[in-house]
């Protein structure tokens, strides 16, 4: 068979159906807003990281996006982003969507025309789930 078949994605979450227990995350989102870079101190001593926040979003709601280091400023305002293995965490026990070391970040062509605006994903908190220790005797 002749012909290219044009790999992408395979099955893309909706923003309004993300849950803090996703792993494996594939959207296509649109850019609303961007943040400013924060500084981050790291948790085990060492380099202090670089964060910055920006509002993505499809037809059915809006999440945070963490942007790391090198990702800050590659995105901005209006761009449409396919996110290819994200991740979910709960950042003080809100929403936030992550594209981590195995995932990928590619601007898309498509659209998105409209963006809702009506369900913020990362405003409900959440309860982290606490892990279960077992105790050896």
């Amino acid at each position: 068979m002749e012909g290219k078949i044009e790999s992408g994605p395979v099955g893309i979450t909706k923003v309004k159906d993300l849950t803090p227990q996703l792993k494996n995350v594939n959207v296509l989102v649109k850019v609303t807003g961007v943040g400013e870079p924060k500084e981050i101190p790291s948790r085990f001593g060492g380099e202090t990281k670089k964060v910055a926040e920006a509002r993505v979003g499809d037809e059915t709601g809006t999440v945070i996006l963490s942007l790391w280091q090198d990702q800050i400023g590659s995105v901005q305002e209006g761009d449409v982003l396919s996110i290819e293995n994200g991740y979910i965490s709960l950042v003080q026990g809100h929403i936030h969507l992550n594209v981590g070391k195995y995932g990928k970040m590619t601007k898309s062509d498509k659209d998105i025309p409209n963006v809702s605006l009506e369900v913020d994903v990362s405003a409900a908190e959440h309860e982290r789930e606490r892990r279960q220790f077992r105790r050896r005797y």
